[in-house]
């Protein structure tokens, strides 16, 4: 099946959002940008990748500064020192993904991409979630951590991205009316969420 849209991804922490993103693209022969996205804004901006991966899908700390810079506006330079490193990743992001979308059908995986291209036509807004057991259990296999600290840092972890989404976007994370597609793939393996996804497409042509 060829991919005629744009596809991002929203997801908890735990739930496999990533993993289902890299196997949604393969499957359809397209790309998919994740932490890809971190390695192309400091390659364009000449900061160090660890800088941004520190900061990764975290909003800055104070929304009255970003608005007394005009970062709502994005009349910001993401070059400009005055801003905060956080909200000079998200625009390095906003500039990179629009550019991207432009080129073709691919897969975004977080970073605000559906609110990015809310003006698009041909994207296809997802949301990947769990139920708290699983994504708790995935977090003490993957983090080699106990039952507490896994909880910890899924609680942690998808806090943060609502933040994030919230602050640059002004929508609500994880609300089912700004998706096309929400699933909670708790009972579901990584291939069957990726033809549910492919059924779907299939489906609005």
């Amino acid at each position: 099946m060829a991919l005629n849209n744009i596809v991002t991804i929203a997801r908890q922490f735990g739930s496999g959002g990533r993993e289902i993103g890299e196997a949604l693209a393969k499957k359809l022969g397209v790309k998919c940008y994740d932490r890809e996205l971190i390695s192309l804004a400091a390659k364009e901006s000449g900061i160090s990748p660890e800088v941004f991966d520190n900061i990764d899908e975290t909003a800055t700390n104070s929304l009255l500064y970003s608005l007394s810079v005009g970062l709502y506006s994005f009349g910001a330079d993401y070059s400009s020192g005055q801003l905060p490193i956080n909200d000079r990743l998200y625009l390095l992001q906003h500039k990179i993904i629009k550019e991207i979308a432009n080129e073709g059908p691919c897969v975004f995986v977080g970073r605000c991409a559906d609110y990015v291209l809310k003006n698009r036509n041909d994207i296809v807004k997802v949301f990947i979630c769990a139920d708290k057991d699983y994504r708790v259990k995935r977090a003490i296999e993957e983090k080699g951590v106990k039952k507490s600290k896994a909880e910890h840092i899924v609680d942690k972890t998808d806090k943060s991205r609502a933040n994030y989404y919230n602050f640059y976007s002004g929508k609500k994370w994880g609300l089912t009316e700004n998706y096309d597609l929400c699933i909670n793939r708790t009972k579901l393996s990584t291939q069957q969420v990726v033809d549910i996804i492919e059924g779907y497409l299939s489906i609005i042509g």
